[in-house]
Formats: structure tokens, sequence, C-alpha cells
């Protein structure tokens, strides 16, 4: 691979050349065939965004999995969300016995800030869809919702006492409520968790891997959810795993917590796919920097791995179709800060020499869809920045941060370019009782 070099170069008439002769028109949903041809009996198929606040990312995204729900038969969607609050969706879009009533109140879980992100008009409109597409289906054909995030601590552990409560033995019950008193001190308090870690680095690792394996030693039952009781205990006794040694890692390195956290999603989206049917499929949902390849871009640098990557690895590049998002210029939801109010914020044009730029100018202003093939060369196979944005956005800096340095055609297999891009329509109120933070929260390291 060529060294990636220290800032993007000129483009080219080759380049643009290249660029139009891989791509197609991208208007209406049966644009998608080559897409879907591509894809082909692939596993996974892995949809980015080049931010987490774009109505046309959400869209487009929703347009290509009802495609390959209904005619590929792909099982359930997973999203860069966490399990507690997706489960209530999925418990949704199948009806189950108690859920929520309409699609915007089973969206109203989403509380915790981005709430944007998943409470939005865009993902209302597809878990609607998805409710009706699996009304009078048996059980088991129906289609699910799933979070691989690994972000909710406390209501994953609050959630295995649950489930422990009324069907584990004494012996769980205690492992739980050890772990449970571990972590009271804190007040819930990740950050307060992830610093007292700096003076005892062992944490409350021993007690939540014990009540995971305590959990797992019981017979599982079922209740009005089916056979997916033990599952969704399970899960979340993962979840507060896994999450104890993020928090523990991210006090450690921002490199070492990212790996923890795209390894739990990645592990995630592998018991799904076991647990749901044989040869399940899925379609995941998540920023281009968690979808997209990382060994393509300057991640790979610093150590850090990403779902697209592992994916690749692990069921091969004919079965894990990784695609991403990107815009030459429009406006987003975002937080000039942790925890701001959102915003509507304008997305300045494509930085000169980016990919952006480059799609921009061979489209002429339209809007595309590249399929790559398997090598390419030349000023395709170039390093080249690529916008990412975070839910913090400050547009006033965005030339100096908010690029990553990509071989695109390597680090996706496919590519829709929206040139101008609108704000996603969030489904709540912006906080209005804002307190600054006194520092930036670690949680999201790079904002996405």
């Amino acid at each position: 691979m060529a060294r990636r070099p220290s800032a993007d170069s000129p483009i080219g008439s080759a380049l643009l050349h290249e660029v139009r002769s891989l791509s197609h028109p991208l208007r209406t949903p049966a644009d998608l065939d080559p897409l879907i041809k591509r894809i082909g009996e692939a596993r996974v198929v892995l949809l980015g965004e080049a931010s987490h606040g774009t109505s046309e990312f959400y869209t487009w995204r929703a347009a290509l999995t009802k495609r390959l729900i209904e005619e590929k038969g792909f099982n359930f969607v997973a999203v860069e969300g966490d399990w507690p609050d997706c489960y209530r969706v999925n418990r949704f879009v199948k009806g189950y016995p108690g859920s929520a009533p309409t699609a915007e109140i089973a969206l109203s879980t989403f509380r915790r800030w981005p709430t944007w992100m998943w409470a939005n008009r865009e993902v209302q409109e597809l878990i609607g869809w998805m409710e009706w597409f699996n009304q009078g289906r048996p059980e088991d054909d129906k289609i699910g919702f799933y979070g691989l995030d690994v972000y909710s601590l406390w209501d994953s552990l609050h959630a295995v006492m649950r489930y422990l409560k009324e069907h584990g033995n004494s012996a769980a019950q205690a492992a739980a409520r050890r772990a449970v008193r571990c972590f009271e001190p804190y007040g819930e308090d990740a950050q307060e968790y992830a610093r007292h870690t700096m003076l005892v680095p062992e944490g409350c690792s021993e007690a939540v891997v014990a009540m995971l394996r305590a959990l797992r030693a019981n017979v599982p039952s079922a209740d009005s959810d089916g056979r997916d009781a033990f599952f969704v205990a399970e899960q979340n006794a993962l979840v507060v795993k896994n999450a104890e040694a993020y928090y523990r890692a991210m006090v450690l390195s921002n490199e070492s917590s990212w790996n923890v956290r795209d390894r739990h999603m990645a592990e995630t989206l592998e018991r799904l796919l076991a647990f749901t049917a044989p040869g399940a499929r899925a379609v995941v949902w998540e920023h281009n920097t968690h979808i997209g390849d990382a060994r393509f871009t300057d991640m790979a640098e610093s150590g850090e791995v990403n779902i697209g990557q592992l994916a690749r690895e692990r069921y091969g590049e004919k079965d894990a179709v990784l695609v991403g998002f990107g815009t030459h210029q429009g406006t987003v939801i975002a937080g000039n800060e942790w925890g701001a109010p959102w915003e509507e914020m304008p997305v300045p044009p494509g930085r000169s020499g980016s990919w952006e730029d480059a799609m921009h100018r061979a489209f002429a202003g339209n809007n595309r869809m590249m399929i790559f093939p398997k090598s390419v060369s030349g000023e395709m196979a170039a390093w080249r920045g690529h916008r990412a944005i975070g839910v913090v956005y400050r547009p006033h800096y965005e030339q100096y941060g908010n690029y990553v340095p990509t071989v695109l055609p390597q680090r996706y297999d496919a590519f829709f370019f929206i040139d101008q891009t609108k704000a996603v329509h969030p489904l709540f109120p912006a906080q209005v009782d804002f307190q600054p933070e006194e520092e930036a929260p670690e949680t999201y390291p790079t904002g996405v």
C-alpha cells in the first residue's frame, strides 16, 4: 500500500474519470439494483454514515434495508445503539405483549444524549415499516431490531438483576448483588468509576465476570418474550462486563477503549447471528468510522480496529459488504460540545482535494452510488481525506479535524454520495437546561 501523504494531493482528470466510471445513478430505490447484485448472498451488510445527523443517510439506508429484508431474507437490523433501548424497539416491531403502542413511543426510550441519533422521524418511519412487515408472520420469522453498543452499564446491570429476581437461583442473585454493590459508590457516573480505576486498576471486573458466570450456570427460562428471555439477560450481563472493561481502559488510552467497544459490537453481532437462525443475515447501521475497514485509514497506525475490519476477517470479504456514505455540503444535527442542546448546523463544502471534493466535481452535483472492484490502482488507490462528523461538531474547525486519511475503494465495497444533504428530524426538542461539562467526556473519543 502506498505511504499515506501528509496532505491531500490535487485532483486530476484521471481520478475524475475513474470515479465516474465506477458510479451508478442514485435517484430511487430501484437504482439500488447494482448494489443488491453485488451483495448477493452476503451474510452481513454494514451501512455507514458520515454523520449521526443527516437525513439522507438514514433514508437511503432504510431504502436498502427494506429491499434486503423483502428480497434477500435478511433477519434483523443491528445499530450503534444501547442494547436495552434497542430491545424495547425490538419488542415493538415484533408486537410483543406490553410493548409500545406506536413507533414514536417506542423511540421515546432514547433519552440519553445524543437523543436525536435514533429518536428521529427517519428511524420512526423504518421501525413503523418493520412492525407492519412483521404482522401475521410466524414468531421465528419476524424481523428484529437490536443494539450493538457498550454504554448501558447501569441499565444493563439493573436488567440482569430484574431477570435473576424472577428466574435466578440464590447463587446467581448473590453474584449480581455483589456487582451492584461494587458500582454503588459511583452513583451511576461512568466518569467517576473510570477515574477510580486509576487507583484500583481491577475495579469491579471480578464482580461482573462472576455475575456473568453465575447467570450462565442457570437453566434458561421462558417468559412473555419466549426464547429471548435468557439471551437478553445474558447479553445485558455481557454489556456490563465489557462496559466495565471499556471504562477501565478509557483512563489508559482512547485506542484501547475504542477496541474494547468495537470488539464488543462485533461479538454482539456474532451472538445475534448464531441466536436468530442457522444462516441468519444482518444489516448493521453505524458511523463510517466503525463500518469502513480500519486498515485503510490512519486508525491502523494507532492499533485501532473496528467492526468493519473484524467482520471482513470473521466472515470473509464475500460475506461482509461494507457501504460508506458521504456528502459535499448541507446541514446536520449535532451539538457544539458534549451534552449540549442539539442544533441544526451548516456542513461546509468538502475540503479541497478530499474524496468529497473529487465526487462533487466528478458527478457535477448529482447523487451517485459507487461500487468498487476488488483491486484498484493509480489515483483511486491514493490516500485522501474523507469527512467524518461526530455528535460533537464545530463546522468552523472542520478543515483541521474532521477528515480521516482513507483509501476509499479499499475501506468500503460501495459508497453512497449525496451532494446536498439536510439535517435529520429529531423527535424530541433540544435540551434547554444544559450545563456545560467541566471537561469533555471520554465516552466517544472521536465523537462518533
